[in-house]
């Protein structure tokens, strides 16, 4: 018989040493100790030999009784207290308690897979089934793992209600990022702090066994107490002890490692590049940015260790310095600052890491462009059609970001269609024309509010759809597919993208209402305290509806209260439309990266594209080998009269023709702009393949007569078709 079927009963008297006796239905029979070794004693609840510390819990046992138990097993059977000390018995539940449950579960038969010693049963009133906890498990009962432990069936556990359910597609679970369908079940539920933050069970279970109670909180706002509170409601376990990261064993010992390396090019100690001498002209100054590089103060020059030194990364101009020809002798500064490409010594865990990226951004000057090609090696060649009606963008994009069988990491093809055609014709589009459409849509959308540099706005209906997520989202998708510059961010918006709102102070510029303006002004320059105490008298029932009144004691408390209304209006005011509006930015990984390198992303963000001037356009236009020589001439001289304001077309106005993009994007054009030289009247402009076909003519005046009809009216013609929507 397999060891399975018998049940351990003691030590049997008169038998020899090594011995235990083992009960069948019918009958005794003795067998050897080691057929009861400790690693193949199944659970004496479920009968299972499984250890798996994440489904079951720790599996312990007694070798005194020869009683094996798995913790969740115990912890959730029915008819069990724990009446004793932590170190008594098992888990303080008492042996003879835990043998008077066993006894008890042997009566009762498994509703799942009929066998008897189903120690748990259902909470619900008139509900009479019991199950095994693994069986539980497989018929998604759920175990609440406080108060009085309660277990609930397949037919009664409690479940997450929402209200209304706007996700038409698929949305990453935040901890493993892999897609899921927003619709809570039993392996799916959603953040109650959070709504648009979504998990797997399994995933939140693990997650929640390296965290222990100290640090398991929203993977998206940090919020723990109702977090946690309602995870426990949905049968997650989370144990009382510290995170497992916090357990092991030298964890941060790297922190404590000082970095003494000398990583001038040309180290003049003789002692060699780890020589080092406190107080003395060998002593090693580690990059005052980054703590990771390193000089002998001698072979930089360096006066005293008081002066600063960066290393050439953290200056900015490491590519430049890279193309630094070395001369053979006369070795100065210069040369010294030139470091050799050694590795980085890792010096901080990711979570310290992070931290300090966060607080010394400056020191990671990398090009953007780089940074939105990396973020774009997510993309997959797997290619998702948005049939796009160009009179109703935003709509067009929202239905198609929303579909359910969308994936941003897929690649992006443009079908534009006419809802007035009834014969359905489709138009191959540009990529990039429609995204920098989709983003002139968003930066006028009643989502934002201000001139030039714009905060988000509070729009109670475009909260309720969800329209602050899908914002965040546009804008995520549209960097990483090759998308325009945004460009209309505020500082104060950017600042709490990347700092937090708690850590960001907003300006007086940032106050798009004109009367909230005037009150902030107002106060600013109250003269005397009965002038400051006139003006709250004034605006009290506004001061107290927003919650900054405040007991004025002198003249000086009038900046605190500018500061608090400032802060409301930007910041307080806008909470729910950001943290929907930063859960959307975090799609493809962008928000983590503006977080990373803001200051690379606060130039796209905050500031639009430098002006396009001839240079420019002749650089990014590349020339096919057989075009006319004479229309390239024309060519370079119309864009000098349009330089010169010899034209009513712009720069942009040529872009936008060939491109559909009045801007360069950060990642630039895919594929490469282009001109070729065609024997025809008017110019085309081919923007899926970003190919600009120029006329071939006799004269110049004809050429640029020619150009100026055919873009000026082109684009005259695409604006009236864009602005139909609009204005209606």
């Amino acid at each position: 018989a397999e060891v399975d079927e018998f049940e351990l009963c003691g030590p049997l008297d008169g038998a020899a040493p090594g011995w235990r006796v083992a009960r069948r239905e019918k009958g005794k029979v003795t067998l050897p100790l080691w057929n009861f070794c400790p690693a193949r004693l199944a659970c004496v609840f479920c009968r299972k030999n499984d250890d798996c510390p994440i489904k079951y819990g720790e599996k312990k046992t007694n070798e005194k009784w020869n009683l094996t138990v798995h913790y969740y097993c115990l912890l959730m059977s029915s008819g069990i207290w724990q009446r004793g000390k932590e170190e008594e018995g098992v888990y303080g539940f008492l042996i003879e308690d835990i043998r008077k449950e066993v006894t008890r579960a042997s009566k009762l038969k498994c509703c799942i897979c009929k066998k008897t010693g189903a120690s748990i049963g259902c909470v619900t009133p008139r509900c009479k089934r019991s199950y095994h906890f693994p069986c539980g498990l497989q018929r998604e009962c759920i175990f609440q793992f406080t108060g009085n432990f309660a277990s609930f069936c397949w037919n009664h556990r409690p479940v997450q209600i929402i209200t209304s359910n706007n996700y038409r597609d698929s949305l990453p679970c935040t901890i493993c990022l892999e897609f899921i369908e927003p619709i809570p079940t039993y392996s799916i539920l959603r953040s109650p702090c959070c709504k648009n933050a979504w998990f797997h069970r399994d995933c939140l279970q693990v997650q929640a066994i390296n965290a222990g109670v100290f640090f398991f909180r929203c993977t998206i706002c940090n919020n723990s107490d109702i977090f946690q509170k309602e995870m426990l409601r949905m049968g997650i376990h989370i144990p009382e002890k510290d995170a497992s990261w916090e357990l092991e064993e030298n964890a941060y010992q790297e922190l404590l490692q000082h970095y003494e390396h000398c990583d001038v090019r040309r180290c003049r100690c003789k002692e060699g590049r780890d020589y080092n001498v406190p107080d003395s002209k060998w002593e090693i100054k580690r990059c005052q940015c980054c703590g990771s590089r390193g000089t002998h103060l001698a072979c930089s020059s360096l006066q005293s260790w008081e002066e600063n030194w960066e290393c050439l990364e953290c200056r900015g101009d490491f590519q430049k310095a890279k193309k630094h020809t070395l001369p053979n002798t006369n070795v100065g500064i210069t040369d010294c600052l030139l470091e050799e490409s050694s590795p980085k010594l890792p010096r901080q865990s990711p979570g310290a890491q992070r931290e300090d990226l966060l607080r010394q951004g400056s020191k990671f000057r990398r090009d953007i462009s780089t940074l939105i090609i990396e973020l774009g090696f997510q993309i997959k060649k797997k290619a998702k059609r948005l049939f796009i009606n160009k009179a109703n963008i935003w709509n067009s994009a929202l239905d198609g970001f929303r579909n359910q069988n969308f994936n941003p990491s897929y690649t992006i093809e443009i079908a534009y269609v006419n809802e007035n055609d009834h014969f359905g014709k489709e138009q191959p589009g540009s990529k990039q024309e429609f995204l920098s459409l989709l983003m002139q849509q968003l930066e006028n959308s009643p989502l934002f509010e201000g001139s030039l540099s714009k905060n988000l706005s509070l729009n109670s209906q475009a909260l309720k759809e969800n329209l602050y997520y899908e914002a965040g989202k546009m804008l995520a998708i549209s960097l990483v597919h090759g998308g325009p510059s945004p460009g209309f961010f505020s500082k104060t918006l950017f600042n709490c993208l990347v700092y937090g709102p708690e850590s960001t102070q907003p300006i007086l510029d940032d106050v798009s209402d004109f009367d909230v303006a005037q009150i902030i002004i107002r106060i600013n320059t109250a003269a005397t305290v009965a002038d400051l105490n006139s003006l709250i008298n004034e605006y009290y029932n506004y001061l107290e509806l927003i919650g900054c009144l405040r007991l004025i004691t002198s003249l000086s408390d009038k900046y605190m209260l500018a500061k608090d209304i400032l802060v409301y209006h930007v910041i307080k005011r806008v909470q729910a439309p950001f943290e929907s509006f930063k859960q959307g930015l975090r799609t493809l990984g962008v928000l983590e990266k503006i977080q990373t390198y803001p200051e690379a992303f606060c130039n796209i963000f905050c500031h639009k594209p430098e002006n396009l001037s001839t240079k420019i356009l002749s650089d990014l236009f590349t020339v096919h080998t057989l075009s006319d020589v004479q229309a390239l001439g024309f060519w370079n001289s119309y864009l000098q009269a349009i330089e010169d304001g010899k034209s009513t077309v712009t720069m942009e106005d040529i872009l936008i023709f060939a491109t559909g993009c009045s801007s360069i994007p950060p990642a630039g054009f895919k594929p490469t702009p282009s001109i070729e030289c065609l024997h025809m009247d008017f110019p085309v402009g081919n923007k899926c393949n970003n190919c600009l076909a120029l006329p071939i003519t006799s004269t110049y005046k004809e050429f640029q007569e020619n150009m100026d009809f055919a873009i000026k009216n082109t684009l005259r013609l695409e604006k009236e078709e864009n602005s139909h929507f609009i204005g209606h």
